[in-house]
């Protein structure tokens, strides 16, 4: 007769550098795991006790300390079940991305990470070195290895733990969510169970953590690669699973089998992306103790689809909108934010800026003197609204969310201190495409139920700012479908320009949109953080100089 080994998956949104809490959520976390599961282990996200990434916390002087205090705690907890917990250990002098197996008051054993990803996101050479040792434990009479993320994305680790004896692997994880990233993942892991001749039960971090976003969809794989349980994406929980386990220690005889469990459904690619950008601002604000979020309404589509994640994020009475018209704002801009926001149910107010803009040209008369009118003018009006959302941010405590999106950020389609004022853009990596897949995503497949958030008439009016009469954004852009094609090509890709006219593209136009995403790396630099969405970003992602003098080509 089988025997049977119950584990829970600690899916948990950590806070980065609270040490003290995030060890009291492991021991909480761990008693119930017992209490409600009868669990004979529980598999916690990479770094737990830390958060991820601390970054340049791993170099403050008290870090060693305050682990060892942690893991104090943790031991004299005296917790009845296996406890696979990430850290960072301090040793010699060195710094390792570590795990410890902790049950009752022992250290059981640890476990170094061997592969640092120091890519894209990532940077973990700059803090950890790395380790180079397999660790296999008896678990309920199972070897038992242990690996950290980037470890099963090598076949280095599995191999090694194969070698080993190994008949089980639980793998910690701290792997952030990009399109598609779920897929990946499951490929890869089906890659390693097959190599390794064994399950692999991985365990991921959920939450946001400031462009970050950590999705969670723990899961295990078979021996065979066949995916048996997959937790919820975006849903912070525990997960318990069951493993059996048939024959006895030795070559050949024992065998881990995992039936099959629940598997949650994949997301379309708009709600996952709707959910990482929800989960991203409602951590933002409440790990950052802001009070809600002010942000303005202009009737357009991208502050439209900003204000209705805001909402869904944090809930009416967190979020304040704010139209502030010109002369140049249309009646059905005015018309369009007044309905969103009542239909929304947020505190929403009209500040007009006709006087305000006035005052500082009138300010500006004698150095504006016999000079034409220019994008001098259209700028200034972006800067009296940003003006005013921060003196209201400053006044109650709320964090201004800018509503560019990547298309216009990339090409410089914004003021700088002014529409890209404030304290986080939420479509920072969304496309202009993508916003408009997502604003009918809002209106007609989120939730339960049809519901028109965004009013119609703004998803279907060409886009503008408003800043000049009759202006429209393809009069100085190409049509958006092309643009983001180039620049998915460019930023996410790395194409040169010679690369992308062969795909079929005018060279003219191409040439003119990369050195637009060029010369404005200076405003992306001083722009607000967002949330990551796409294998490139603007932010941790990409990083070019500013003063540089590389030539568009080949």
């Amino acid at each position: 007769m089988a025997r049977q080994l119950k584990a829970v998956l600690a899916q948990l949104n950590l806070v980065v550098g609270d040490i003290e809490g995030n060890t009291q959520k492991v021991i909480d976390t761990a008693k119930v795991a017992v209490s409600e599961h009868g669990a004979d282990l529980v598999a916690f996200p990479e770094l737990t006790l830390t958060g991820y990434p601390p970054e340049d916390l791993l170099l403050r002087p008290s870090l060693g300390l305050r682990i060892e205090k942690a893991i104090q705690r943790l031991l004299e907890a005296d917790l009845p079940i296996f406890c696979v917990v990430g850290f960072p250990e301090k040793q010699e002098g060195a710094l390792f991305n570590s795990l410890a197996v902790i049950r009752g008051g022992e250290v059981v054993a640890k476990y170094r990470k061997q592969c640092l990803p120091n890519y894209q996101v990532f940077d973990e050479r700059r803090y950890f070195d790395h380790g180079d040792s397999v660790c296999v434990v008896d678990i309920c009479g199972i070897p038992t290895a242990f690996t950290i993320c980037e470890d099963i994305w090598e076949q280095g680790p599995v191999l090694q733990a194969r070698d080993a004896g190994a008949r089980l692997m639980f793998n910690i994880n701290a792997s952030p969510f990009h399109m598609g990233k779920q897929q990946l993942r499951e490929k890869v892991l089906a890659t390693r169970c097959k190599q390794g001749g064994f399950p692999i039960i991985s365990t991921n971090l959920i939450g946001g953590q400031d462009e970050l976003v950590f999705d969670g969809r723990s899961m295990a794989l078979d021996g065979n690669g066949e995916l048996r349980f997959l937790a919820p994406a975006f849903k912070e929980g525990i997960y318990p699973i069951s493993l059996e386990i048939e024959g006895e220690v030795g070559p050949g005889k024992l065998v881990v089998k995992i039936p099959l469990q629940e598997i949650s459904p994949l997301l379309s690619s708009e709600d996952e992306v709707y959910e990482s950008l929800v989960l991203g601002v409602r951590d933002y604000v409440n790990k950052n103790k802001f009070k809600g979020i002010v942000l303005g309404l202009s009737g357009g589509i991208d502050s439209a689809l900003t204000l209705a994640i805001a909402v869904d994020a944090l809930g009416c009475d967190r979020v304040k909108a704010v139209m502030m018209p010109f002369e140049y704002t249309s009646d059905l801009s005015i018309s369009a934010a007044s309905i969103q926001a009542k239909k929304q149910g947020v505190e929403y107010s009209e500040i007009s800026i006709s006087a305000v803009y006035s005052e500082f040209i009138d300010s500006l008369s004698g150095e504006f003197k016999d000079m034409d009118r220019d994008v001098s003018e259209q700028n200034l009006q972006a800067r009296c609204r940003a003006v005013l959302l921060m003196a209201i941010s400053n006044k109650k405590g709320l964090l201004v969310l800018t509503t560019g999106n990547k298309s216009e950020i990339a090409v410089g389609y914004s003021t700088l201190y002014g529409d890209m004022a404030g304290g986080f853009d939420v479509l920072k990596d969304v496309s202009k495409t993508l916003v408009y897949r997502l604003a009918n995503y809002r209106n007609g497949d989120y939730g339960d139920s049809f519901d028109e958030i965004i009013p119609q008439i703004v998803i279907d009016r060409p886009p503008s700012a408003e800043l000049a009469p009759d202006q429209k954004d393809q009069d100085s852009l190409p049509p958006y479908d092309v643009l983001d094609q180039v620049l998915a090509y460019y930023v996410e890709e790395d194409l040169s320009a010679q690369a992308i006219v062969a795909k079929g593209f005018e060279s003219a136009m191409v040439h003119r949109v990369l050195r637009l995403v060029d010369i404005n790396e200076y405003k992306r630099r001083q722009s607000p953080v967002g949330v990551r969405l796409t294998q490139k970003g603007f932010g941790r992602d990409r990083r070019y100089p500013i003063t540089n003098a590389w030539q568009i080509g080949e």
